[in-house]
């Protein structure tokens, strides 16, 4: 069956929306639909030794739920079963929700978790009372075909999929949130594991992890691409996801695929890590995009501040509102030492961790780890429009702590933003896929590592930078003019003197030449001190500053202010801040960028970063699109004068064939 097929599959499961209509809200579509589909699924597929598994099951009636549980499972052939004689299409008109529940309860321990999840109980019962609860068990199990001679496992998820999707769609939920589009997983698959046929041999066990695992799309895509290219290898797959639907589906996946469902956990990967203690040879994931983590703030800023890089989040934290970067960190620190193999990691994440945060940030301190510690192999930009929920631009980092000799020290971004084919009717946001053809020439520019027009290889340390701080100096003109002393009223340090004080202050700067203009500080200073003296004035540090400030303005012709020392004091109005390469000398830098334009200016060399003690901050951010951007000269003058002639002549024969 191929992929217009199992859509067709998925339209016609999802006409039993038309019986619900009416009696169930549009939001409750899915959380019938999606159930019982998973229901006839697991029927179908038990259904080959189902009759093995009831004469075992008549046989063990004496026996302990422990034996009688493994001896069952054994006459399955599957890692669950069904001990109930009945079926979908034979459950009784009559006591149908009694049969039905009777018979989901018949199924093994695993399995019957699968329906707690989603509330089953509840809505059989609601269907029974709109007396529609028999004629739904019917279609399903008399109309619908969900064998594994008729739909593969992989044509189940793209079932599910399409079913997600219209739920998402009656119900305004987010699609994107619960499963990726398969030609992305795909894409994101096929990348990480490029190159690994020596790690795939025969009688290997690969471990595979997802941390926002949905409903297991990267975790069966990836297990069958292991498949088709080798030969016994053994693939365990391990995930955590966040929706209890969600979850349900990839765990009846997983049992379907016969892997063991206790490594799909359920709950918050970032709060709540349920495989702690677990590391993997290959890692994907999809998390939300720009999705806020203050669900978990409290949890993982503790795990920063007190295990710091003995945990997760060791080496910062991303701002609240995005939490990318934190599952990026989740998955890094789930690696496996180098010296035993290593990991892979395949990540999708959008624009924001490339860039979002300045030098010191948590964001830029996270890339500042990757880089410097040489993890990060490949950043794939994928075309916009790819998801069902989101038209924004979106890439594939490739990661890896065991490098290849020609990949040491490097990075390679490949834009692959124009490789695409149109949709012939768009699903939600996704208006583009990308073919095989076009998956396979994302993985042969990967594969080379080459310059071309859509692939650049830079060494690490060319998206690295010292945030410098510039100062230049200050520069106050002096005058007790009525203006200024004016404005000795707004200055809260002198809102404290009583009135005779602050009055007798007036009254002794006034005494100034209103008229003389003072260059120097330390000039009008002197001048101001001879006038409260002779008042018998004495004013706080504070207050003197403060009387400074008011009756001061800048000014680029006025001499430098300087401190006791006779150092040049900093004008805070003019700080300014340089970016200079992590390969450029600072000072050469300094001498030729900033000398030239402001000769005054010198580098604040008390900001220091705190790793190395050297002047500046160190930051990291990967520029993508300005490394493939292509300058297009705009029109001609004359081209453009041409055209809006045209607009205008055609606008004035429009206004007189209406004045006519």
């Amino acid at each position: 069956m191929n992929t217009e097929n199992y859509g067709q599959t998925a339209s016609f499961i999802w006409t039993v929306a038309d019986l619900l209509r009416g009696h169930f809200k549009q939001s409750q579509y899915g959380r019938i639909i999606l159930p019982f589909t998973l229901l006839r699924r697991l029927e179908c597929v038990v259904a080959p030794n189902k009759q093995d598994v009831l004469e075992a099951a008549d046989r063990l009636r004496d026996k302990s739920d422990a034996v009688r549980e493994q001896l069952l499972l054994r006459a399955s052939g599957r890692p669950f079963y069904n001990a109930s004689p009945l079926t979908l299409a034979t459950l009784s008109e009559s006591h149908t929700a009694e049969d039905l529940i009777s018979y989901v309860q018949s199924f093994s321990p695993s399995a019957r978790d699968i329906f707690e999840h989603f509330n089953f109980e509840e809505f059989v019962l609601k269907l029974a009372e709109a007396d529609l609860l028999y004629q739904v068990t019917q279609q399903f199990g008399k109309q619908i075909d969900l064998s594994l001679d008729t739909v593969s496992n992989y044509g189940m998820g793209l079932i599910f999929e399409e079913l997600i999707r219209k739920f998402a769609e009656s119900s305004n939920e987010t699609a994107g949130e619960h499963f990726t589009p398969r030609d992305v997983v795909h894409a994101a698959t096929s990348l990480l594991m490029t190159g690994q046929e020596k790690v795939l041999t025969p009688n290997s066990i690969i471990t595979i992890y997802d941390p926002t695992a949905g409903t297991g799309g990267f975790l069966s895509e990836s297990d069958e691409y292991i498949q088709s290219i080798s030969e016994n290898v053994t693939v365990r797959l391990f995930g955590q996801e966040l929706n209890p639907e969600s979850y349900a589906i990839c765990k009846a996946d997983m049992m379907i695929k016969d892997q063991e469902v206790a490594n799909i956990k359920l709950g918050n990967t970032l709060s709540n890590d349920q495989l702690a203690h677990e590391s993997f040879k290959y890692m994907l994931a999809n998390p939300p995009f720009g999705v806020d983590w203050k669900a978990s703030q409290r949890v993982v800023t503790e795990e920063h501040k007190v295990r710091g890089f003995d945990g997760r989040f060791g080496p910062g934290l991303p701002r609240v509102s995005d939490g990318s970067l934190l599952f990026l960190l989740h998955l890094v620190s789930k690696m496996r030492d180098p010296r035993e193999g290593g990991s892979r990691i395949g990540i999708i994440l959008n624009g924001s961790p490339l860039f979002t945060g300045s030098a010191g940030s948590g964001e830029s301190e996270i890339r500042r780890y990757l880089l410097q510690n040489d993890l990060v192999e490949a950043i794939v930009a994928l075309p916009t429009d790819m998801f069902f929920n989101t038209g924004i631009s979106t890439y594939i980092w490739i990661l890896s702590n065991a490098k290849k000799p020609e990949r040491k020290g490097k990075v390679q971004l490949i834009d692959g933003s124009e490789t695409f084919a149109k949709m012939r009717k768009s699903l939600g946001s996704k208006r583009k896929y990308l073919t095989d053809d076009h998956i396979n020439e994302l993985v042969r520019i990967y594969g080379a590592i080459k310059e071309t027009k859509n692939s650049k290889v830079f060494p690490n340390e060319a998206f690295g930078y010292r945030r410098i701080t510039i100062e230049r100096p200050l520069r106050l003109n002096f005058q007790a003019n009525e203006e200024r002393v004016a404005q000795l009223d707004d200055e809260k340090a002198l809102q404290k003197l009583k009135a005779d004080d602050f009055n007798q202050l007036k009254q002794a700067i006034q005494r100034i030449n209103a008229d003389t203009l003072f260059t120097n500080r330390d000039d009008f200073t002197k001048a101001l001190n001879d006038q409260l003296k002779a008042s018998d004035i004495k004013l706080t540090a504070a207050q003197l500053k403060a009387v400074l400030n008011a009756l001061s303005k800048r000014d680029s012709d006025a001499d430098i202010c300087s401190d006791k020392k006779g150092n040049a004091e900093a004008d805070s109005s003019l700080r300014d801040y340089e970016n200079v390469p992590l390969t450029d000398d600072i000072y050469e830098y300094f001498e030729r960028e900033v000398k030239p334009h402001v000769p005054d200016a010198w580098i604040d060399e008390s900001k220091r970063d705190e790793q190395d003690s050297e002047v500046g901050i160190v930051g990291f951010e990967i520029p993508f699109n300005r490394h493939f951007y292509v300058f297009e000269p705009p029109r001609p003058l004359e081209e453009i004068d041409a055209d809006l002639k045209q607009c205008t002549d055609k606008i004035k024969q429009m206004i007189e064939e209406l004045s006519a």
